[in-house]
């Protein structure tokens, strides 16, 4: 029978600990140890995808940048104040 190549997990007293530990070590190594997991996901939240101009992209980059957020959240805040002065 084939030896398994995974490591002992060590106890933690914390999840930071945990967090820690593996910071400067690989999951993989351990990868038997860890507990298997399942869980369901319900997204109720449609996303679409819409072109934007290459010129337009990178200001809209460069401008998410400077107010140091996503250009996903940059575009939802301006399209829903431009929605609530149109309405």
């Amino acid at each position: 029978m084939a030896e398994s190549n995974s490591k002992k997990l060590p106890q933690f007293d914390s999840n930071q600990e945990l967090v820690d530990f593996f910071e400067s070590h690989d999951i993989g190594a351990y990868a038997s140890e860890l507990p298997e997991v399942s869980f369901e996901v319900d997204i109720k939240r449609k996303h679409y995808l819409v072109s934007v101009d290459g010129n337009l992209m990178s200001q809209l980059l460069e401008v998410a940048k400077e107010q140091q957020v996503s250009v996903k959240i940059l575009l939802d805040y301006w399209l829903k104040e431009k929605l609530l002065k149109v309405s």
